[in-house]
């Protein structure tokens, strides 16, 4: 069986390490729609971050997906989402909800969240329904907002950073 057909319960969805950076990293390069960070910056979120950030494993144990977040340090209940991907052999399944279910499953536990947060430039039509549809399992309102408008980005062209705050949840 190939990885294209691998069944979603053959996945483990866990903490990252260290040694994950380098494929958390090649999949938000292959992604094609993430804005890429320095593969140092995903080294150390795995190191630092690796309590609030979920990978998707196959039979193999190599990263598939993931979804990376913080907790904000002026609302501790507030979960933001920094990123979340998908291997493109894995795409369609579900895998993006399941993990993002996932961590803010264990971040409830661990840290009370209440409250999710995560930006999304205007058509990125996979991420928004990601998101609404997280929303409505969890019977959350969403409230949108520019957050970071085209002008304050430094390097060059880039779409506005939409704010979804959802909230509070229902977990």
């Amino acid at each position: 069986m190939t990885a294209a057909h691998a069944d979603r319960a053959e996945l483990q969805i866990d903490r990252p390490s260290v040694t994950d950076g380098a494929a958390l990293w090649r999949i938000a390069r292959d992604s094609k729609t993430l804005d890429l960070n320095s593969s140092y910056s995903y080294l150390l979120w795995c190191r630092d971050f690796a309590g609030t950030t979920a990978v998707a494993r196959d039979g193999r144990g190599e990263a598939v997906g993931f979804v990376t977040g913080y907790v904000r340090p002026d609302r501790p209940r507030t979960l933001l989402v920094w990123q979340v991907a998908v291997d493109e052999a894995y795409r369609g399944r579900g895998l993006a909800a399941t993990l993002l279910d996932g961590l803010v499953a264990r971040s409830s536990g661990e840290h009370r969240i209440t409250a999710v947060e995560t930006t999304i430039t205007p058509g990125n039509t996979a991420s928004e329904r990601l998101f609404t549809s997280f929303a409505e399992r969890h019977g959350a309102a969403v409230e949108r907002e520019v957050l970071f408008d085209t002008g304050l980005f430094p390097d060059g062209p880039h779409d506005p950073e939409v704010l979804y705050r959802i909230g509070p949840l229902s977990l």
